[in-house]
């Protein structure tokens, strides 16, 4: 009989620890996870949703297919709504939660027209708002100053309402990958984002690299979009850029201006499955370059090294070169001068 009973409570726990995990919940040790599983909830916990004991702040309401969202008592920093039937968000709703940190409302049937307008601009505290897979045309807004992570993807955005993200000076992180956005829907939407880091624009229909992106961007995706050309000297204003994703856009070299990747700061470039005839030139501190699935037909040891000496060298280490039209024969004698810490050059053959 107890065997019996073991399968059950171990997929009890793994489900608690699952809704943890996805949202990288900090302030408790694995060891805490299994007591916080087995107790009851709180006295003034929603009937619907269960407040842990051992984290009475956090109000568990994820996966319990609900229409309205139940009412929060006081208190409540961390709450998970994700995985249910909710169509819109009343006026009220989180009026005695505003130290609310946290709000996660993914996977539901969530639409502009139903989400009153400043439901969200009363928490004063809210770090979070995750709010991906769900039915948004526009970005939800206003927003509390507060916020530094917002994450709106798989939705059908197209549209950024002006002054949405106005004065969100703690934003750090934006996703909005797998929406409907266009170049002139985002154009100045960032401005004024100070402290903006990781930004994500993949998997939309951008056809033009977009105007006034911060200049404190470390991290930026714009894979598998309409892309076809780069302005001059367009990434040179990111003083900070390190990853920078361009994959499965629609780039040939007469699109890339010759000096469009010489940026120091940058770590990783990603420019696979476009149209590159040629390899483009990029800076020397650069470690990994993805080239693979273009129409490259030569290498060129310039890309990545304008001098070769003792202490002037590329600094790649990772080139993946694959579903082009190179071999090994096509490889420079002297690439190991410039090329001296490579340790992978993937030429698929």
């Amino acid at each position: 009989m107890r065997l019996q009973i073991i399968p059950f409570f171990a997929a009890l726990i793994c489900g608690i620890l699952c809704t943890y995990y996805d949202y990288g919940y900090e302030g408790a040790s694995e060891g805490d996870y299994a007591g916080l599983a087995m107790g009851p909830s709180t006295a003034n916990c929603a009937p619907e949703c269960t407040c842990p004991y051992s984290y009475p702040t956090a109000m568990y309401c994820d996966n319990r297919k609900l229409k309205k969202i139940p009412m929060i008592p006081p208190g409540i920093q961390y709450l998970y709504l994700q995985s249910n039937q909710l169509d819109g968000i009343e006026d009220g709703t989180f009026k005695n939660v505003t130290d609310l940190k946290w709000l996660i409302l993914d996977h539901n049937f969530l639409t502009n027209a139903k989400i009153k307008k400043n439901v969200f601009s009363g928490l004063k505290h809210l770090e979070k708002l995750y709010i991906s897979f769900n039915n948004l045309t526009e970005l939800v807004g206003p927003l509390p100053k507060s916020l530094d992570d917002l994450r709106v993807t798989n939705n059908k955005i197209s549209k950024i309402p002006s002054n949405t993200l106005e004065g969100l000076e703690n934003l750090t992180t934006i996703y909005l990958q797998h929406n409907a956005l266009k170049e002139d829907s985002i154009s100045g939407a960032f401005k004024g984002l100070k402290q903006l880091s990781h930004l994500d624009l993949s998997f939309n229909e951008i056809t033009k690299l977009p105007k006034g992106l911060p200049s404190s961007i470390s991290t930026l995706y714009l894979d598998n979009n309409k892309i076809g050309n780069i302005p001059d000297e367009y990434f040179q204003g990111f003083k900070s850029l390190q990853f920078l994703r361009l994959s499965n856009n629609k780039l040939k070299d007469g699109g890339v201006p010759g000096n469009a990747f010489n940026v120091s700061s940058l770590v990783e470039l990603d420019l696979s499955f476009n149209e590159l005839g040629s390899i483009p030139a990029v800076n020397e501190g650069l470690e990994n370059l993805y080239l693979q699935v273009n129409k490259i037909q030569k290498f060129n040891l310039g890309s990545f090294c304008k001098i070769i000496g003792p202490l002037e060298y590329s600094k790649i280490k990772h080139l993946r070169l694959d579903g082009n039209n190179i071999s090994r024969t096509d490889m420079p004698h002297d690439m190991y001068t410039c090329l001296r810490v490579a340790n992978e050059i993937d030429l698929g053959h």
